[in-house]
């Protein structure tokens, strides 16, 4: 694969999969466990995910803070009550909007003003943004993996070199 953007992209999709299979495995019950962690629930870990996802690409492709944050809200909406199966079936479907949006040509190199309300005006290019993205996602399936542990349940490796092992096969 040739564009690293698109590269690091399909880490964080392929990833998002295997902390997916790891939790089909588990009872409903379980993913919606309350703790005391980052996240209420394993559930709601994803959830976070699927939302601040949802949000950047809206951002990338040239929509409004306003715009995105009623995306925010409406993801809320769209993901209670889900199952595991079907939440998994709304992180494909994102999965396939940022792949045809990241295949468009020049993407990732063009560059866009990102305002927000409080922190100001940032400069970026999508590149950075899916950077941040990828990593968001990083730091939250470890948080998952840390709260599979709490409930006495073996975590999933997600590491990049893995995705890469993989990847290469």
């Amino acid at each position: 694969m040739s564009n690293p953007t698109m590269k690091s992209y399909e880490y964080h999709a392929w990833a998002n999969g295997r902390v997916f299979a790891r939790l089909a495995e588990l009872s409903e019950e379980t993913l919606h466990q309350e703790l005391k962690d980052v996240f209420p629930s394993l559930y709601a870990g994803l959830v976070h995910i699927y939302q601040v996802d949802t949000v950047w690409l809206a951002a990338v492709q040239g929509r409004s803070y306003e715009e995105a944050k009623e995306l925010r809200a409406k993801v809320q909406e769209k993901t209670t009550g889900k199952s595991i199966k079907e939440l998994e079936a709304l992180f494909l479907e994102l999965a396939e909007s940022y792949r045809n949006f990241l295949n468009e040509g020049g993407v990732p190199q063009l560059v866009r003003d990102f305002t927000h309300p409080t922190l100001g005006v940032l400069e970026a290019s999508i590149s950075e943004l899916i950077q941040h993205v990828v990593n968001h996602g990083t730091y939250h399936r470890g948080n998952i993996t840390s709260m599979l542990r709490q409930l006495g349940y073996t975590g999933v490796p997600t590491d990049y070199v893995l995705y890469l092992y993989e990847a290469n096969k």
